[in-house]
């Protein structure tokens, strides 16, 4: 056992406590928001370290599992804490310099760090009740976060997200409650074991796709998704980034940990078909709405639409190398669509629109941010050797040699709509010339705003450029991360101090590492 399972928790909870006791010092609760960033981060690296010796398990108030609360934490959970602390570090940063004191005042740091709460305790529960809890702790959080400015764009794109996500929660409940009255019990160790005897497997059919409806809203894949563009551009950058790289790979998250370690008796249905089809349509209307609105962050918002589709596409195609991709491209989508929205933030300032029409001359007023803005945009498109091409490349092989064709060409067509989308936006925000002649550039900002404006921007794109050129050892922690979750019986066994049933059969293969070039782990 390790306290560490509980610091996804317990740090951005305590840094919430601390700014809202801060509350008259705004310089105070910046101070405390970014230490308490940095230190999540710290607790996040010790995580993974930490989980390479076995799945991490804290069972509260000891109280044995399958009766108490119990945190677990294996390689998925503890590279998803990471890449959320990284974030978290880059935002508050960036907030710095973003957040006007209206917002500040109002309860930004300490309603930012409550979302971070909901994000951590979504990644290290071990029971699906709690899950519950922790999304309707993340909705309370992105619904203030949202709403914090007062204007009319905001408070009607607040309404919309609260509104349908609020049905995807009384989904979730739903089949919470119908998976208890099967199972008697919500642990999701317990689950595993149990869900597979349940003598009518057609209702545990019946309840995935409950789970799959409830997931997928939250995780904005088709037709499930209109919330998101309809709401994602309309509060300050921060917000926008932060919600644009976690919010959605959270529901992508409970979907690949529900569908590799509960339902997984009747794959046929719930991978190979609902949910491959999903994933193609995602992939497509994403792709085809960015290329149809002529706003910036609306773009950027249909964008994280249709990589969603990439996520849930490797999820469907069940596969060790292409649950092995889903987690690597979890890594790189959250670095650059986090890194996209932040750039796109500054690049508003300085041409006063997020209009294509109104934008123009990045390149001639500030060249240093316009290369540094070229490694997400390019890692989005999927230009080798950034990290999007690998991620594209991992998942493109695995529908290849599980022979789902079709599911492959909307992947390559998504690709290509994405370059178009690319291929715009330097044209329209960095290469053309502003309408209204040559703008001021960053010299018109203070030095400590610039700092914080800039600094998140470079160290996002020099990690996605490491994770480019150097991808095998994120690539060898997707791996260990697809073993861990197609082979769930050292989870189980630590959550339950018991001896976990046979490995999954996946198809006609168990899962176990496979040769490089035959659909195995990388």
């Amino acid at each position: 056992m390790s306290w560490l399972v509980a610091a996804p928790i317990l740090v951005p909870l305590s840094t919430a406590a601390l700014c809202a006791l801060a509350w008259r010092s705004i310089p105070a609760q910046r101070g405390i928001s970014l230490a308490g960033a940095v230190a999540l981060l710290l607790c996040a690296i010790g995580l993974l370290a930490q989980v390479a010796g076995g799945v991490q398990v804290m069972q509260m108030g000891g109280w044995k599992a399958p009766f108490g609360i119990t945190l677990v934490a294996d390689t998925l959970t503890a590279i998803m804490v990471l890449v959320t602390a990284i974030m978290a570090v880059a935002v508050a940063a960036y907030s710095l310099g973003d957040i006007d004191p209206v917002r500040e005042r109002n309860g930004f740091h300490p309603v930012f760090h409550a979302l971070l709460v909901g994000v951590g305790g979504a990644f290290v529960t071990g029971d699906l009740f709690n899950m519950y809890v922790w999304f309707e702790a993340m909705l309370i959080s992105s619904f203030v976060l949202l709403a914090l400015g007062g204007t009319k764009e905001q408070l009607d794109g607040a309404i919309k997200y609260a509104a349908l996500n609020l049905i995807a929660t009384a989904a979730l409940l739903l089949a919470v409650v119908l998976l208890y009255g099967l199972t008697g019990t919500l642990n999701m160790a317990e689950l595993a074991r149990l869900v597979p005897q349940v003598q009518n497997q057609g209702t545990v059919t019946t309840v995935a796709v409950l789970f799959i409806i409830a997931f997928g809203m939250k995780a904005a894949v088709f037709p499930l998704f209109f919330w998101l563009p309809a709401s994602y551009h309309t509060p300050a950058v921060a917000v926008q980034a932060i919600f644009a790289g976690l919010l959605t790979k959270v529901g992508v998250y409970a979907l690949l940990r529900t569908f590799t370690l509960i339902f997984v008796g009747d794959t046929g249905w719930t991978h190979g078909g609902i949910l491959l089809w999903i994933a193609g349509f995602t992939l497509v209307a994403g792709a085809l709405g960015s290329l149809a609105t002529k706003d910036l962050r609306k773009a950027l918002s249909w964008q994280v639409v249709a990589h969603i589709g990439y996520m849930v596409m490797g999820l469907a195609l069940y596969t060790p190398l292409a649950i092995a991709g889903v987690v690597f491209y979890l890594v790189h989508d959250i670095v650059v669509k986090t890194n996209l929205f932040l750039g796109a933030g500054v690049a508003r300032r300085l041409s006063g629109s997020s209009r294509y029409e109104g934008m123009g001359g990045l390149f001639r007023s500030a060249p240093i941010l316009a290369l540094v803005m070229f490694v997400p945009l390019g890692s989005l498109a999927g230009f080798p050797p950034l990290s999007g091409f690998w991620s594209k490349l991992v998942l493109v092989q695995a529908g290849l040699a599980a022979q789902s064709w079709w599911i492959v060409a909307a992947a390559l067509v998504t690709a290509l709509l994405t370059m178009m989308l690319a291929g715009r936006i330097w044209a329209e925000v960095v290469w053309k010339a502003h309408p209204a002649g040559d703008l001021a550039g960053l010299g018109g900002f203070s030095p400590g705003r610039r700092v914080a404006l800039v600094a998140p921007l470079v160290a996002l794109s020099l990690v996605t450029v490491t994770i480019g050129v150097w991808p095998e050892p994120v690539m060898d922690l997707a791996g260990r991360a697809a073993l861990g979750l197609l082979d769930p019986a050292p989870y189980i066994e630590a959550v339950l101090g018991a001896p976990a049933p046979q490995p999954t059969m996946v198809g006609e293969l168990p899962v176990t590492p496979a040769a490089p070039g035959q659909g195995g782990a990388p």
